[in-house]
């Protein structure tokens, strides 16, 4: 009997040891690192790094305006599963969300270096730079609401972008630039998101875009949300969006 328990002790121990083990592997299958890189204007942009392995492609994540690199705090993480480093990058041109403060933007203001919708492109454009310098493979840009329309901008045409996720794009950076004309000839795959109440809208706004490379998307369940916060928890139609996004990333 003696005997018996000791045994059932063990094995206890070592099914507990083993989930140990996973857990803990489970979670240090990346690493974590808050980075800084210039702009062709000389601006400091702060950006948070999430690398499997230095070999993967990147996918870089851009946020919504009044916001930071924080819209992304409970889900970047979740893209390290489909093969891929992140990256999520503040831009000059936001704020604060979920009690991550902008950096870029407070450097912008307090520097007095202009901080237009517009003027975030130079931030994209220096993130890919950093990335490509990294890992030379094509990469997929991640915008939400302005940024998501600036990512179109940046995608057309450039050989170091492999395809688009767009939450709720829209026509934010007028009188400058239009987004739809701009998506005549677009050469990427890309999924565009939208909550049921832009879905029309942005659908009218891909019109241009080839059939075979676009996905247009609006959850069933509900109204959705506006950018990416359609993917946080709170979101009731979250799962939605989420498949979508794995089915998009599975036919990449």
């Amino acid at each position: 009997m003696k005997l018996d328990s000791a045994v059932n002790k063990n094995k206890s121990f070592m099914k507990y040891l083993f989930f140990a083990i996973f857990s803990i592997l489970s979670f240090q299958l990346f690493s974590q690192e808050l980075i800084t890189f210039k702009a062709d204007d000389g601006l400091e942009i702060t950006a948070e790094i999430y690398e499997v392995d230095n070999n993967f492609p990147y996918i870089l994540f851009f946020h919504q305006a009044n916001a930071s690199r924080g819209e992304y705090k409970e889900t970047a993480r979740k893209f390290l599963k489909l093969g891929y480093n992140c990256m999520v990058v503040d831009l000059r041109s936001g704020d604060e969300i979920n009690y991550v403060s902008n950096e870029t933007a407070t450097r912008a203001k307090r520097q007095g270096i202009s901080n237009s919708f517009l003027d975030a492109e130079k931030d994209i454009v220096a993130a890919m730079n950093y990335v490509w310098e990294k890992s030379p493979n094509p990469m997929v840009l991640v915008g939400s609401s302005y940024s998501a329309s600036l990512v179109l901008k940046v995608a057309k045409g450039n050989d170091k972008v492999k395809a688009v996720v767009a939450f709720s794009p829209g026509e934010f950076l007028k009188p400058q630039y239009d987004v739809k004309k701009g998506l005549e000839g677009f050469d990427k795959p890309v999924l565009a998101f939208g909550s049921q109440r832009e879905f029309k809208y942005i659908e009218e706004m891909f019109s241009g875009v080839d059939k075979s490379l676009k996905t247009v998307f609006s959850p069933k369940g509900g109204p959705g949300d506006h950018g990416a916060k359609s993917i946080w928890k709170s979101c009731p139609e979250s799962k939605e969006y989420w498949w979508e996004l794995n089915v998009f990333f599975k036919r990449l």
